[in-house]
């Protein structure tokens, strides 16, 4: 049995947590996550965010091993649809896989033609960090609910096609100026 250490997430030792095949799962309230909190709407009270880490040593034969950190996140976000501007509950869950590598030279060197994402050792590594980039990576472009409707218009306005001034094309408005006689 392997002898367990006490991993804090907030500066873990990949290196060692993947040696050790370490997995650590808990859950942070979504208060302590700001960036992740700036983004869902105000005032919205957030289910805590759900995460575990899994470490792998991954040995190869003739290269040095690898050192993998796996990443699995379940949260909610409360946004507004930008179909019909209602507040709606966005389920969140990912799992993600990242590679270290020793140095940020290596790093750029391999990030072209690695199809995971590398990141750079460290003995203090900040996973509570990471789940939070993770997590705005996951966030829709434009979240709408699944099936919705736009407002409607109130009854007695005009339509905004009819709110427009008509402005005079640009384009016409030089043709008239060359058709007139030269004095």
């Amino acid at each position: 049995m392997k002898a367990e250490l006490n991993w804090k997430p907030e500066r873990l030792d990949v290196e060692a947590f993947a040696k050790q095949g370490a997995r650590l799962a808990g859950e942070w309230p979504a208060s302590e996550l700001t960036r992740w909190v700036e983004s869902n709407l105000p005032d919205q009270a957030l289910v805590p965010v759900q995460w575990t880490l899994t470490g792998e040593w991954r040995k190869s034969v003739g290269a040095a091993p690898e050192v993998w950190l796996h990443l699995d996140v379940g949260a909610a976000a409360r946004l507004c649809c930008q179909r019909c501007l209602q507040a709606f509950e966005q389920q969140i869950r990912f799992e993600r896989a990242f590679r270290f590598v020793r140095d940020e030279a290596t790093a750029l060197e391999l990030d072209p033609e690695a199809e995971e994402d590398l990141l750079v050792l460290s003995r203090s590594f900040d996973a509570r960090e990471l789940v939070e980039d993770e997590l705005l990576l996951a966030l829709p472009i434009v979240p709408m609910h699944d099936d919705c409707e736009p407002p409607p218009i109130p009854q007695g306005e005009p339509e905004p096609e009819q709110q427009a001034e008509v402005k005079p094309n640009p384009f016409a408005v030089l043709a008239a100026l060359r058709a007139e006689p030269k004095k």
